[in-house]
């Protein structure tokens, strides 16, 4: 059995690209895959960062945590958001078990730790924290050999959205350098001072969001020959040397386990889903403040406007949607909603309708989308808190759900929220050697193994709760 446990999460990292195309030419990945086992991890749905790592770090699915994604609805009301921060996480997560049974724990940038809560150890937190002006490390006093070691630290690219991809690959190569030489810094210093050590890069899942199309022939805007064609290729090369140089650092009682919380594929286009539900006839605005169609159409078809900003006629809306990696559709319920429309003994019939509807969607080419539509209730153990009424996978993700409405059409190429190529795979990565053990090769497993796995590698017990399922 291991004694410690040393876990690299890169967000967003794509098993295609670590374990089949690029695999020769990442050393110390392969190093690790030979050594142990390896293969894509299916990740939660949906596949997004808030929540899958606090999913994969508990053992509880999304509708068990109450939280769908970073922001979701603070009660029925049509406008109140909750932001999910660390403050929504009622279960601990495996350094807080570790924790508690005396185990000493180093954690740097993993997802949904802000507002820092106290650990045996060191806790730096993530990109979801307003800057560094805040207390975003535990003890507090750690912020200061933290800006010895990399002077401003950077928590995350500053605007990843841009069309300047010169900046963009400088920010990502400044935030991935600092974040691995404070790691590096801590496993110099602090090398009989852990039992559990993890860090998450943010670098994968900024530069595939931002440079994917530059990248992939698949990419309907891929351009062979442009200047940035290497540029994913070249920074999971840099990734690939500074993980051999952490590598060089570990005991040698260490277990590690490199993991993502999903990957990445190209992003075919945009769905516009409140416009969709407009022309089925869903939703509806006041005074026809914008609708496909009316006399006020050339006036602001074209420009995507958020849907919060326009005025929402509930009396006649049965359904409004958000926009992101993947579509939240919300039904406007009687007695449920302040101005709900739904018949309750109808909320199932007019779920089966979209569900149909949506599921039947074609694309710009005539062909089916190949659109996934689930039930929360379908897909969770428990519900808690308020999930969307249905969560949509347009073409099975390689299209995102566009939130705003304006554009006058259903179907768009550009990003409502700024230039993004890429959409989230379902399927992630791990790679998991353990010492003495030989590895088991290439195998499939679940976010729901991670946890267990983590857990039997540091010596200490599960929850009942938690599956039967291992890595190994």
């Amino acid at each position: 059995m291991a004694n410690k446990l040393f876990v690299i999460g890169l967000d967003c990292a794509d098993p295609e690209l670590v374990f089949d195309r690029w695999a020769d030419e990442l050393p110390n990945f392969k190093k690790l895959m030979d050594a142990g086992t390896y293969g894509e991890l299916e990740s939660t749905v949906p596949p997004i960062t808030v929540p899958a790592w606090t999913c994969m770090l508990t053992g509880k699915d999304p509708g068990e945590l109450g939280f769908y994604g970073f922001r979701n609805r603070a009660n029925y009301s049509y406008e109140q958001m909750s932001i999910a921060t660390s403050a929504a996480i009622k279960f601990p997560r495996v350094w807080g078990r570790a924790s508690a049974a005396g185990k000493k724990v180093i954690v740097i940038g993993v997802p949904q730790t802000y507002p820092p809560r106290p650990v045996n150890g060191l806790l730096v937190t993530s990109f979801l924290t307003p800057s560094t002006f805040s207390d975003y490390t535990y003890p507090k006093e750690f912020k200061a050999e933290i800006a010895q070691v990399v002077g401003d630290y950077m928590l995350d690219v500053r605007n990843f959205r841009t069309e300047d991809k010169d900046y963009l690959l400088r920010q990502i190569y400044e935030m991935t350098e600092k974040r691995c030489k404070l790691v590096k810094h801590l496993l110099r210093t602090r090398a009989g001072e852990w039992d559990f050590f993890m860090w998450v890069a943010m670098g994968p899942d900024r530069i595939h969001h931002g440079l994917w199309k530059y990248t992939d022939p698949r990419h309907p805007k891929y351009e062979p020959g442009n200047p940035y064609e290497n540029s994913i290729h070249d920074y999971y090369q840099y990734l690939d040397r500074e993980i051999g140089e952490m590598l060089e650092l570990l005991p040698d009682d260490a277990a590690v386990l490199v993991m993502s919380d999903h990957g990445a594929q190209p992003m075919m286009g945009g769905i516009c889903i409140n416009e969709w539900l407009m022309r089925e006839g869903y939703l509806t605005l006041v005074d026809g403040e914008y609708m496909p169609g009316n006399s006020r159409e050339s006036t602001m078809a074209g420009q995507p406007i958020p849907l919060e900003k326009v005025e929402i006629d509930w009396t006649k809306t049965k359904a409004w949607a958000a926009g992101g990696y993947y579509g939240r559709l919300f039904l406007n319920v009687q007695g449920r909603e302040p101005n709900g429309v739904i018949p309750a003994d109808q909320y199932e019939a007019t779920r089966d309708e979209l569900i149909e509807k949506l599921e039947g969607m074609i694309g710009p080419d005539g062909k089916p989308l190949g659109t996934r539509v689930f039930r929360p209730e379908e897909v969770y153990r428990e519900i808690n808190n308020i999930p969307p009424d249905l969560i949509i996978y347009f073409g099975n993700l390689a299209w995102r759900s566009v939130g705003s409405v304006g554009l006058g059409r259903i179907y768009t190429f550009e990003n409502d929220t700024g230039p993004d190529d890429a959409n989230h795979a379902q399927e992630g990565m791990f790679i998991l050697v353990e010492p003495g053990k030989r590895g088991g090769g290439r195998v499939k497993r679940t976010w729901r193994a991670i946890a267990p796995t983590m857990l039997d590698l540091l010596g200490l017990p599960l929850p009942a709760y938690m599956d039967d399922e291992r890595l190994g």
